[in-house]
């Protein structure tokens, strides 16, 4: 018998068991929250809405009910389980002339496929444990603060770069949240280790990072390059470091990282497809259909073929200044 098949006679659902399913399924990071409201994060969250930080992510101002209380997503909520996938590889970008680089989150598969997928099998194992088990789970989808619940159940804290910071993994690591109506004991939350440090502050080339745990999406690269749907302001000239696709600079610097990162298990998370920096004109010669089959299962086919060829004309006029 697998080690992970339940004994439906013995057997409950607890944090231990909770724990030993997630690790086998390649989560590094678990922890525990009560159901409760999040009041001071929305609060928060409004007050950044209300400066236009989102930028032209319209969709934030939405169910923000949801966001504040997920007995609105599943009535029997009791707690929240937040998991974190490490997806660091111990690789870097050659940054050569003429090639736009992507952000390491995007170099593997789709996380989402991955983590989708894991999380379908561990939902179904608990369920088999307990058939009363009822849940709801997230990777940054839908209507839930990933990042206030992955605060709440003690798997890092909120750092000033607004990732959340483990003091094992640093910030290279994908948060996932299932929302549940089983009691567990609950995790204490980490203190916030930032210090007096403002290394991702001081590098960020845009000054995106407006105040501490504050990032205005208009100055983001990240947001420029994958959430925006408009053209790319000339005042970023020379300001964008040939980051083609999100960016990394604010947890490329972070002493957590610097100094703790772990490389993943996962091999998915791996460099494929040469998506760790790409030849700009590569970009601006692709048709539709080589973007849907070389992209398909990677992040970078969120930016589209449109937004991917705005970013790499970018890049391009940029690189020909020089």
């Amino acid at each position: 018998m697998n080690k992970d098949t339940p004994t439906f006679a013995s057997e409950r659902i607890t944090n231990d068991v909770v724990i030993r399913k997630a690790k086998s399924l390649g989560f590094s990071l678990v922890g525990f929250a009560r159901a409760e409201l999040l009041t001071n994060e929305i609060t928060n969250l409004n007050d950044w809405l209300n400066q236009n930080h989102q930028a032209g992510m319209s969709y934030m101002q939405k169910n923000s009910d949801k966001r504040e209380d997920i007995s609105k997503i599943l009535p029997d909520a009791k707690s929240v389980i937040s998991l974190g996938m490490n997806y660091y590889t111990n690789s870097q970008h050659s940054n050569q002339k003429g090639m736009g680089k992507v952000s390491r989150y995007a170099w593997g598969k789709d996380y989402h496929l991955i983590i989708w997928e894991k999380l379908n099998e561990f939902e179904n194992y608990l369920q088999q444990i307990d058939k009363k088990f009822n849940s709801k789970s997230y990777v940054d989808t839908g209507p839930v603060m990933d990042k206030a619940w992955a605060a709440r159940s003690g798997i890092g804290w909120m750092g000033k770069h607004s990732n959340i910071i483990n003091r094992e993994y640093g910030s290279w690591f994908f948060i996932a949240n299932i929302i549940c109506n089983q009691e567990f004991v609950y995790s204490e939350q980490i203190p916030d280790f930032c210090g007096e440090c403002t290394a991702c502050i001081d590098a960020c080339p845009t000054d995106a990072i407006i105040h501490n745990y504050v990032v205005d999406a208009n100055k983001c690269i990240s947001y420029l390059t994958i959430e925006n749907k408009g053209s790319i302001d000339t005042s970023f000239k020379d300001k964008f470091d040939n980051w083609l696709f999100g960016c990394d600079i604010c947890q490329d610097v972070c002493p957590w990282n610097i100094k703790f990162a772990q490389e993943t298990s996962l091999k998915e998370f791996q460099p494929a497809d040469g998506n760790k920096e790409i030849e700009l004109i590569n970009i601006l010669e692709m048709s539709e259909e080589d973007f849907k089959k070389r992209f398909s299962n990677s992040p970078i086919s969120r930016a589209k073929l449109k937004g991917l060829k705005r970013n790499a004309e970018f890049l391009n006029d940029i690189q020909k200044s020089f």
